[in-house]
């Protein structure tokens, strides 16, 4: 059976990981995978999460089930951070997932039965793991433009585009700090997006995987929380690895927002259906983690200002490469860099160019030209603006054809 098996093909960011991991050069720079480094290149464990930690470690007496949908606790606090008020009017329900991944297919799964013939419009350029998933869930995707040529917003094409979403088509958003690209809708287009869903009747399919790390906690959910208020069914994706540095624990979860509470208890035994051929349960620890920080005060509070100086940090970063950039004499692509944020940016590179950038001078980016902003140290920016703007000359040098 297995010799029938006709070669798949590799996960392009986890290829990299490879190329990278067998790179000899000491001065290599990782930019690959989403994670936050701090100033000595390491990815930490949060204060408050280590803390959590401690205390769970010290109580816990049992590893029993939970239950198909997850600790039950943990999904209250996450209706209530993401949502705030919204949560306790009985419009909401939650089940945790597998990490936001986990909580994609889980919603993915549920368009599917409850729209088997449904169209998923997802972005142009969307996140590397979207297209993939919807596809797994059986699901037909189309595409709409956020971006002019220049990498700027672009709401007209953005609005005309979904202004073909018909009735009960989803169309999947990211809530802030759009991956790969770094560049938001302000939040006048995101009003004029949820007066297009309400006229013509689309789901908003919110993926929120990087809230706190853009402008802010309660400013990167401001979008999510609008189309919360304005119309009568959302879908959310929610992650906690970024904002809570739980990355291999895979906590998230899997947020509904219906029209009645018989409707969200249809909804609610349709997820945990789907979790139960999937995996059943979700893993415990990062959720309990969750829980406890978010329910203690102090430790709250802890969290929200580690959130605040890693964001700080991030912004530093950009900035940073911003100055250096422009002073190699690349100003319109500095200037593009300092239009985005969050932990990506989206370099003006071909695929050849960022392979130069890997063998020249150890820089590993996506062949996209997405690097992860969070992912350098300070003292490594003036070789990754070397980097760029020594790809961007041979681009302006290279004989045409």
């Amino acid at each position: 059976m297995l010799e029938l098996l006709p070669a798949p093909p590799a996960d392009p960011l986890w290829d990299l990981e490879a190329e990278f991991a067998a790179d000899p050069r000491p001065e290599r720079l990782n930019l690959v995978l989403g994670v936050y480094r701090d100033h000595t290149g390491a990815t930490p464990v949060m204060t408050a999460v280590r803390e959590a930690e401690i205390r769970l470690a010290e109580r816990s007496v049992s590893k029993e089930y939970r239950g198909l949908s997850g600790n039950t606790a943990f999904n209250r606090a996450m209706l209530s951070l993401v949502l705030g008020t919204e949560a306790l009017t009985g419009r909401a329900t939650a089940v945790q997932t597998v990490a936001g991944t986990g909580a994609l297919r889980l919603l993915a799964d549920l368009v599917r039965q409850t729209r088997p013939g449904t169209t998923v419009w997802i972005s142009d350029p969307a996140y590397v793991n979207h297209r993939p998933i919807l596809e797994a869930a059986g699901l037909k995707i189309r595409t709409y433009g956020r971006l002019d040529s220049a990498g700027l917003p672009d709401t007209t094409g953005l609005l005309d585009d979904l202004s073909a979403a018909r009735r009960d088509d989803v169309v999947l958003l990211q809530g802030c700090c759009h991956n790969p690209t770094g560049v938001d809708p302000s939040l006048e287009t995101w009003e004029e997006l949820a007066a297009l869903a309400a006229a013509n009747g689309w789901v908003p399919f919110v993926d929120l995987a990087y809230h706190g790390l853009g402008d802010g906690l309660d400013a990167d959910l401001r979008a999510t929380r609008m189309l919360a208020d304005r119309l009568p069914e959302v879908l959310i994706a929610v992650s906690c690895s970024k904002n809570f540095g739980l990355y291999s624990d895979r906590t998230g979860c899997a947020i509904v927002l219906g029209s009645s509470r018989q409707t969200l208890r249809h909804v609610e035994t349709a997820l945990q259906n789907a979790a139960r051929t999937l995996y059943s349960m979700p893993p415990e620890h990062g959720a309990a983690v969750v829980t406890t920080v978010l329910e203690d005060e102090r430790l709250r509070a802890a969290w929200r200002a580690e959130l605040d100086v890693m964001r700080d940090r991030i912004a530093a970063n950009r900035a940073d490469l911003v100055v250096h950039l422009s002073a190699l004499g690349c100003g319109e692509q500095a200037a593009s860099l300092a239009r985005q944020k969050g932990m990506f940016s989206m370099l003006p590179l071909t695929p050849d160019q960022m392979r130069r950038m890997r063998s020249e001078f150890a820089v590993y980016g996506t062949a996209s030209g997405r690097i992860n902003i969070a992912g350098i140290s300070a003292h490594r920016i003036p070789l990754l603006a070397q980097g760029i703007a020594t790809a961007l000359e041979t681009a302006r040098v290279a004989p045409s054809v």
